[in-house]
């Protein structure tokens, strides 16, 4: 390339940048500015919060991440208090805080402290790889905790915090949620009644260099398959007397699930499996164990998988099926399935689109490419399906990484600050008297 060529881009791409910072107002700038401004602090409250490993039965590995963001948020002026949970419930609480002002509409900002590592994990707390930083829930999802704390402090930086009205729970056990759910997420739900809008930010789905977050997300429900077939010699299986036996029918059962079942944001899959003549499976452990001699009909067979929908119609539908093909035993057998719901389908909306575009005019405006909606089937549960029936909502806006819940989970540097923008100018934009 020769220099007038070169030359000729670098004026295109001043002309791009100039266009996008002239869609912005002079509040915004400011705003964009403080957070460029607290970019190096950021990095380094990530590392303070990653260094301590909150496994989510590590309840006081939580209670100190909580405490890292919860002194974040008091410096900022929130109120802020801790949500206990039962003892009996081996779950650390959540961080709850509020900002009460007077202008615009309500947010409500949805976070957790918890990771999937143990506190016996050994992979490492924090790498810094390049660009990247390697480490126990960098990306899932203290960076989107970070980059809650960041938004904020640039709004209060640039003096246009004063007047917004926000709400914050930082969960402490997103990833293995306490039982009953309605008292571990009624903190939750009783924000999210008040609220306008919800922001969630589990880690952002970036796709060629294109940020996907979610306005629908999949339910998720357990099943439990339990069996029973008539014990007998060998040589009569099939027979009338002696039947076909546990396994068999447990076979027929989830063989049918697969040819029956397909339909579009459906998913049933089967986790564990035991059949023998004596079954034993432990939900606490999740682990089974199975005894049975090849010239013996199996008397037993147990089976536990997740079943994940888009929404309740296609739940109530789908398991109505499950249950018809359960029903039609072979003969000398019975079974049942029973089904455990824990987080509700999120559907999309008309009202979450309209939040998804104009998400997407805040990257743009901000020089970052549009933001685009990610398919319900690439990702897993999140809370913010507990505030769906109440508020609109949209999850995704946390930091870029990849490898989530395994021993390579990272997170890519930069995403922290451009996270940060969007948020904040978001924040901004719906918490205006009068928000666009």
């Amino acid at each position: 390339m020769n220099q007038k060529s070169l030359a000729s881009l670098l004026a295109l791409a001043c002309l791009a940048a100039g266009a996008a910072h002239a869609q912005m107002t002079g509040p915004e700038q400011r705003i964009v500015a403080a957070v460029k401004q607290g970019s190096p602090k950021a990095l380094e409250l990530l590392e303070k919060s990653v260094r301590i490993n909150s496994g989510t039965l590590n309840v006081e590995g939580v209670r100190a991440v909580g405490e890292v963001f919860r002194a974040e948020l008091v410096d900022l002026g929130f109120e802020t208090h801790w949500v206990e949970m039962p003892t009996d419930m081996h779950r650390a609480g959540h961080l709850v805080a509020h900002h009460e002002g007077s202008e615009g509409k309500r947010i409500l900002l949805l976070g957790h402290l918890d990771t999937v590592f143990d506190a016996n994990s050994t992979v490492p707390l924090w790498e810094r790889q390049g660009d990247r930083v390697r480490g126990q829930g960098v990306s899932d999802m203290k960076g989107g905790d970070v980059i809650v704390i960041e938004a904020l402090r640039a709004l209060k930086n640039a003096g246009s915090l004063d007047h917004a009205r926000i709400d914050i729970i930082f969960t402490g056990d997103e990833e293995r949620t306490g039982a009953p759910l309605a008292v571990t997420r009624e903190p939750m739900v009783k924000l999210a009644k008040q609220a306008d809008y919800a922001l969630s930010f589990e880690g952002s789905g970036r796709h060629e260099g294109i940020d996907r977050v979610s306005i629908a997300r999949r339910s998720s429900t357990d099943w439990a398959l339990h069996v029973q077939g008539r014990p007998g010699h060998s040589a009569g299986v099939f027979s009338p007397g002696s039947g076909y036996g546990a396994i068999y029918e447990g076979a027929r059962i989830l063989n049918a699930f697969r040819d029956q079942l397909i339909e579009p944001s459906l998913t049933f899959n089967v986790g564990a499996a035991v059949g023998g003549t004596d079954v034993n499976y432990s939900e606490a452990t999740a682990t089974g164990t199975a005894y049975g001699k090849t010239n013996v009909i199996a008397r037993g067979f147990e089976a536990r998988g997740d079943l994940r929908f888009i929404s309740t119609e296609q739940g109530d539908r789908v398991k109505r099926h499950m249950q018809d093909i359960v029903a039609a035993s072979l003969p000398g057998t019975q079974a049942t399935i029973t089904f455990r719901d824990s987080y509700p389908p999120m559907p999309a909306t008309p009202a979450g689109q309209r939040l998804v575009e104009l998400l997407s005019k805040v990257s743009q405006d901000a020089g970052f490419r549009p933001v685009t909606t990610a398919d319900p089937a690439s990702r897993g549960a999140g809370d913010i399906q507990f505030t769906a029936p109440y508020t609109t909502g949209v999850d995704g806006l946390g930091a870029a990484g990849s490898g989530a819940h395994t021993d390579d989970e990272d997170l890519e540097v930069a995403s922290i600050e451009r996270g940060a923008i969007r948020a904040a100018l978001l924040i901004y934009r719906l918490t205006r008297p009068t928000p666009p």
